[in-house]
């Protein structure tokens, strides 16, 4: 007899993989049926299409009305390498590394850019750097929530209203979940396929004035490719913050976007949005404490991601085996939820800790994490007896013995 029974529910949507994220909630392919396909990006109705996508995200965001805002290559990544590219290199820089992609920032920014004075302030998987050690008269490149980690700035106040160098934010997995304190950053990113449920590829830049400045009064020291340019004879594209892209967009995903951000006003705008994913969450935490055998990876409560949530292990069964076993034992677990259909892609990322990592941005129902949660119960069940015999003679076992 198993220990915990199979659960009879399954969730209506088992998508809760960290990117692409799931569609929003009753979406389908008729959402796509007015997409301007066949037709120039570059045509009136086009780049009136891509404007549309700049306009409505400005005003879900409550974004300032002297920010530009553009669409850009590459998805979030090619925003980031953009900034990195045109932006630093006037003043010393300040780079946080706490997980895989700002860990990606950070080598750029020492390997790639070699820049003479930049500082890595790291930090493990599960926790931030110590935010009090951040100089903010240099330029500060940061995620605001770690997508790999599920960790997140705790507060706005973590940046001084007034700072000397350039706040340049990486809030891929944070825009339209997590409120962004507009008037203490100077860059900020995010793509397409996160928290609004959109396709791949495409990214979004936001520059405030002073950013803009920077551009246009120091510019890089070095050459750029053209998808990394941003100014032209000293002076910012501006057409690039009004629909004109810098290469072909795909006007199939900018429907979808657009879908995406059409569903985000009719249910109650960035309110409903924030609410939504913090619903998630709140489930999902309300299991942790029940549980008995999952905690969150982020060790302090008020860091804890409302959308990448990670989970980790900690079972007395599987802290007692060797590491290499712990990171299939994960996989084992999470393996049973996806063969049935109750929960797709949510193993850790491959840089973590070996656990789980949940999706809760505003499209995922929280009716359909609470579905989820008995399968992960049944499944570690299931592979507690399925390794039940590797334990015996790791070190870890034999300090429990003892």
């Amino acid at each position: 007899m198993h220990p915990v029974p199979k659960p009879l529910l399954r969730p209506v949507n088992p998508r809760f993989g960290s990117g692409p994220c799931a569609k929003r909630p009753g979406w389908s392919l008729d959402a796509l049926q007015d997409a301007f396909l066949g037709r120039s990006h570059r045509s009136p109705d086009g780049r009136a299409r891509l404007d549309a996508v700049i306009t409505r995200s400005r005003a879900l965001l409550g974004m300032p009305q002297d920010w530009r805002l553009g669409i850009v290559p590459g998805s979030d990544t090619g925003a980031v390498e953009m900034v990195l590219w045109s932006l630093l290199g006037p003043r010393p820089v300040d780079v946080l590394a706490f997980e895989s992609f700002s860990a990606t920032w950070a080598n750029d920014i020492v390997a790639q850019l070699a820049l003479p004075d930049a500082r890595v302030l790291e930090a493990e998987y599960g926790a931030l750097p110590p935010l009090d050690a951040i100089d903010w008269s240099r330029d500060v490149v940061f995620a605001w929530n770690g997508t790999t980690s599920g960790v997140c700035f705790p507060e706005a106040g973590a940046i001084p209203a007034v700072h000397e160098g350039l706040a340049i934010c990486d809030a891929t997995s944070a825009a339209f979940a997590m409120r962004l304190p507009w008037d203490r950053l100077d860059v900020v990113t995010w793509s397409w396929q996160k928290v609004l449920g959109g396709e791949a590829a495409h990214g979004m830049l936001a520059l405030s004035p002073r950013a803009v400045a920077r551009l246009e009064g120091a510019p890089p020291p070095r050459p750029l490719p053209k998808l990394f340019r941003l100014t032209a004879k000293g002076r910012l594209i501006e057409g690039i913050f009004a629909g004109d892209t810098i290469n072909t967009p795909s006007m199939l995903c900018t429907e979808d976007a657009l879908d995406g951000l059409r569903w985000a006003e009719r249910i109650g705008g960035l309110d409903a949005l924030v609410a939504r994913s913090g619903a998630n969450l709140a489930a999902i935490a309300a299991w942790v404490d029940r549980s008995g055998w999952a905690a969150f990876l982020a060790s302090k409560p008020e860091t804890r991601s409302s959308t990448s949530i990670c989970l980790r292990i900690v079972a007395p069964w599987f802290v007692a085996l060797p590491e290499t076993t712990q990171a299939k034992a994960a996989r084992h677990l999470t393996g049973l939820v996806e063969a049935e259909r109750a929960g797709f892609d949510i193993a850790s990322y491959r840089d973590a800790p070996p656990g789980l990592r949940l999706w809760g941005g505003a499209t995922v129902e929280t009716a359909d994490i609470e579905a989820l949660l008995p399968w992960l119960d049944w499944a570690e069940a299931e592979t507690r007896m399925a390794f039940a015999g590797e334990t015996h003679g790791s070190p870890a076992a034999k300090s429990a013995s003892a």
